[in-house]
């Protein structure tokens, strides 16, 4: 049975799916309620297909605004109302000195956070603005991290925490690029993207540094699809926005946006 299960997912996510498994196994026999820290949309795919598959047992899923790429899920018994259930998430608003630009980054931020010791998993999306950040948390941490951060890159911060309906998101910038391909490979189209040669950028896939729709690709042949997110360890991440046809010498027009 397990096994069967097995064969839809990458060896790299078994650890998760087993226990993804647990978390609806233990709902549908003992009626637990189950809140997850935050998911990459991966994960929340595998729990979500786990869910499905066991008819006593409803999922919820929530980021704390609809866009949101990290998601705490709520796994529970069929007749109970999900929806009732609070998610446990906190919004952490940080402020540099003044009105300062803060000329920081998510990746600061985020380094700042799992340099006081926090899991990556208690945290979700991060919206980096010009003058202040607000970043989604578990309600867990919530205190400790209003307490405790106090720097971020060299750069001394306030915090607060503020309620939900005063999150300020961003939306993700795209540069947009037109390629002409020979095909749909992925070997070829990140080399394009990041412009490195095809065997330089063979390397990082083998190595299994490069993740397709957050799922772990080794395969350079792996060919993309309109709306496939790529990400590289060190490269950065790119979508495959639209495949717009083939030219008159047989290569096929792609549109990537490149995340900024």
């Amino acid at each position: 049975m397990k096994q069967g299960i097995y064969d839809h997912f990458h060896p790299d996510e078994k650890p998760f799916v087993d226990r993804a498994m647990e978390w609806v196994e233990r709902s549908a026999q003992q009626h637990e309620l189950k809140r997850t820290d935050f998911l990459d949309p991966r994960q929340a795919q595998i729990v979500t297909m786990l869910a499905n598959r066991n008819p006593d047992v409803d999922v919820r899923l929530d980021g704390g605004y609809e866009q949101a790429e990290r998601q705490r899920a709520i796994i529970g018994p069929d007749y109970r109302s999900l929806d009732d259930e609070a998610m446990g998430i906190s919004v952490l608003a940080v402020n540099g000195p003044g009105q300062a630009q803060l000329e920081l980054d998510h990746g600061d931020f985020l380094g700042a956070l799992l340099g006081l010791g926090i899991k990556r998993d208690r945290i979700g999306d991060i919206h980096v603005h010009e003058q202040f950040c607000h970043i989604i948390i578990t309600d867990e941490i919530a205190d400790y991290l209003n307490i405790h951060l106090r720097q971020v890159h060299r750069i001394n911060v306030l915090t607060d925490v503020i309620p939900l309906a005063e999150l300020q998101t961003v939306i993700p910038r795209l540069e947009e690029m037109s390629l002409s391909v020979a095909s749909m490979r992925l070997d070829g189209i990140a080399s394009d993207v990041y412009r490195i040669s095809r065997s330089k950028i063979v390397d990082p896939i083998r190595a299994g540094r490069c993740r397709v729709n957050w799922k772990s690709e080794e395969d350079p042949s792996e060919p993309l699809r309109a709306g496939d997110v790529v990400s590289f360890k060190g490269l950065g991440r790119f979508k495959v926005l639209e495949v717009d046809g083939v030219t008159k010498k047989g290569r096929i027009r792609v549109k990537i946006g490149k995340f900024i």
